[in-house]
């Protein structure tokens, strides 16, 4: 599990903005950042920001990811 306090400070690499904690099925738990539509993995509860390393996520997966995503700066459950 990704520490309370970390979540409040990461940003997204590429924009300085908040990122969403989303779940992803099978490929588990992701920061996301709405406003680019990237999505950041988390590798054993390190996550991987780096721009590179993002993925573009489908129309389908913003409307989920937004819906049910967590603020970083939001306690997680």
């Amino acid at each position: 599990m990704l520490d309370e306090k970390l979540l409040k400070v990461l940003v997204c690499p590429a924009d300085r903005g908040p990122l969403l904690l989303v779940e992803d099925g099978e490929r588990g738990r992701l920061l996301y950042n709405p406003r680019l539509r990237r999505a950041y993995r988390i590798d054993d509860d390190i996550p991987v920001l780096l721009i590179d390393q993002a993925r573009d996520v489908t129309d389908d997966e913003h409307a989920r990811f937004t819906a049910a995503g967590l603020p970083t700066d939001s306690p997680a459950g």
